[in-house]
């Protein structure tokens, strides 16, 4: 049975959530359209035809938001700015009120005793930056850095940590090739390109950004799925490693080693970026903390023929969670254990980890027990990975608040905290109540 004591009195305890999923209110006070906004209009692309322009309506009840974060007894909450709230144009004129929503909630939180953790990118890119290019185009990376100067300029005073980019990987991959996300596009060199100009973002927000706060941490947070081979065959062992580099080693290596991993950059052939002298530099300069975002393994066997990297989900009949993902928290244990051993790590923190299920609400009350299994057997694996060495130095469950779910829309739920998107009442979970005895001691 784990419980609080199993973790440093100094650990972070947090919850996330991200701006376009939750904040709706997207054209209030001059905020300028996101790729989402676009996406979302577009027919077919979201499952229920939904969008963010509600969501969770947290640009104005954001006082009781907090209040409810509060009440579960975390130190620390980690959500994202929009962009195009700030700059509706991506660049140039400055929206105040937007800049002015992210103060208040800010002081909201220290009012409360509850830590900022800031992301500076979660997805929502203005549509105006996609219109000249978006992030296939060098010049993006470059306003993203414009951006992190103004942000950390007026509120790197009072936040104790930044997060450039959450999750590159599904902004390049998803929204350049895949076409699953915003912008939606298909291109195999434009997902690389992005994939390069992001990290590249990452890369000259920092300086910009320690100048202005220089008592914040300051880190990006990438999405880790460890790759398993689906039988010691030497064509699915190679295929695991084929995976795990798409998926994994080329966002880390960059970042912790300043350069892409070989193999990789092989693998792709004539589609690999253009990479101009003094960007890995850039891209690798030291950073305070790793975020890591955790859901679940693939396992992988050899798809000869395929696209590379001509792997297949082999699909094993296991507990799974809504969104089809394996439930496999020693997982998490072992890929926190294999970045301490593979790279020079600063802290880590899980900055995501959390499930969907079909939940049900009744009378103000929803019974989730195969979310508390899911996050009791998480934060397990979280302090197994800290007691074989792993530096992990918090936790942050996903999400607070059931939320838009992408391009799934509202058909998927991952919150703590229920919420009925006919007159947006919440209502916390099981899981909530239980994390927040947890955090407790109880």
């Amino acid at each position: 049975m784990i419980d609080r004591t199993a973790f440093p009195e100094d650990f972070t305890w947090g919850v996330a959530t991200s701006s376009y999923q939750i904040e709706g209110s997207t054209d209030a006070d001059g905020a300028g359209p996101s790729i989402w906004s676009t996406f979302c209009a577009e027919p077919g692309r979201i499952v229920d035809g939904s969008d963010g322009a509600v969501a969770c309506d947290h640009y104005r009840r954001w006082g009781s938001d907090l209040d409810l974060i509060k009440e579960l007894g975390v130190t620390a909450y980690r959500f994202s700015l929009s962009w195009p709230r700030i700059l509706p144009e991506g660049r140039g004129r400055v929206e105040q009120r937007g800049l002015d929503f992210y103060d208040r909630l800010v002081d909201g939180l220290l009012e409360r005793g509850i830590e900022p953790w800031a992301t500076l990118y979660h997805w929502d890119l203005p549509q105006a930056l996609q219109d000249v290019g978006g992030w296939p185009e060098r010049s993006t990376a470059y306003a993203f850095a414009d951006y992190a100067d103004l942000v950390t300029a007026r509120l790197g005073d009072r936040v104790r940590a930044w997060a450039t980019l959450n999750e590159p990987w599904c902004s390049a991959f998803l929204g350049y090739e895949a076409g699953e996300h915003a912008p939606g596009l298909r291109s195999r060199s434009h997902h690389l390109q992005a994939s390069h100009h992001l990290l590249l973002a990452h890369g000259l927000a920092l300086p910009r950004m320690r100048s202005n706060a220089p008592g914040s941490l300051h880190g990006i947070v990438l999405n880790l799925n460890p790759s398993y081979p689906a039988s010691l065959d030497p064509a699915d062992v190679a295929a695991a490693r084929r995976f795990d580099g798409f998926f994994n080693r080329w966002y880390l290596d960059p970042v912790l080693r300043g350069s892409y991993p070989d193999d990789v950059w092989s693998d792709y052939g004539p589609a690999v970026p253009r990479v101009e002298p003094g960007d890995m530099e850039t891209i690798g300069a030291p950073i305070d903390f790793l975020g890591v975002n955790y859901y679940s393994r693939t396992v992988v066997a050899d798809a000869p023929g395929a696209p590379w990297p001509a792997t297949r989900d082999v699909g094993l009949s296991v507990p799974r969670t809504a969104m089809g993902w394996e439930v496999r928290p020693q997982a998490l244990t072992e890929l926190l254990v294999r970045l301490g051993r593979d790279y020079r790590l600063p802290p880590v923190h899980i900055t995501e980890n959390g499930a969907a299920y079909e939940d049900v609400e009744e009378g103000g009350f929803v019974s989730d027990p195969e979310r508390v299994d899911y996050l009791r057997a998480h934060l397990a694996a979280v302090a197994d990975a800290a007691a074989a060495g792993a530096p992990v130095a918090g936790y942050f469950a996903w999400s607070l608040l059931d939320n838009f779910e992408w391009a799934q829309g509202y058909t998927r739920r991952f919150g703590l905290v229920h919420v009925d998107f006919a007159n947006q009442r919440r209502s916390l979970k099981e899981s909530a109540r239980w994390y927040q005895r947890f955090l407790a001691g109880g």
